[in-house]
């Protein structure tokens, strides 16, 4: 039998800085939607590298969202964490600025898409949109909302 054991907070971190990539939730009219997402971490920060769309459209009208990352070596050997949050539009230049140079860093080749702005094949503008999420916290006995579960825990070595 598989056993699965509770991540701790400093093993979710490890995840979430080693990953950078994973499933974003959010409601897209009225119903839940789950698309790939590339992320980006300053220490506990997250933030959403995206183009203006569907998804920032969602996220504006409704800033609840989920991002579910995870490692799998094998069905065996996993480890998965949850991050539940509010999408936070980065509007101020300066931010913008910050956060565009961290998305730029574990990849330069990143830099001539980002610094332009191209058209899709329906004409309409590709224009660069970034969110961070701010972690919530529940009622004050909830921490805030992030867990994570794995086949490589303490249990599953004894």
């Amino acid at each position: 039998m598989l056993d699965i054991d509770e991540m701790g907070q400093d093993e979710i971190d490890e995840l979430l800085h080693k990953v950078g990539h994973g499933h974003l939730g959010f409601i897209h009219e009225g119903k839940p939607c789950v698309m790939p997402m590339h992320y980006y971490l300053e220490n506990a920060n997250i933030y959403l590298f995206t183009t203006v769309g569907m998804k920032t459209h969602d996220m504006d009208a409704d800033p609840n969202v989920c991002l579910q990352v995870e490692e799998m070596h094998d069905p065996e050997h996993w480890r998965s964490a949850i991050v539940m949050g509010r999408a936070k539009h980065i509007t101020a230049q300066p931010e913008i600025e910050r956060v565009m140079a961290l998305v730029k860093q574990p990849d330069a080749s990143l830099s001539p898409a980002i610094n332009r702005t191209w058209t899709d094949s329906w004409g309409r503008a590709e224009v660069i949109s970034i969110y961070q999420i701010v972690l919530q916290t529940g009622s004050a006995n909830e921490a805030v909302e992030m867990s994570g579960r794995t086949t490589d825990g303490v249990s599953s070595r004894s």
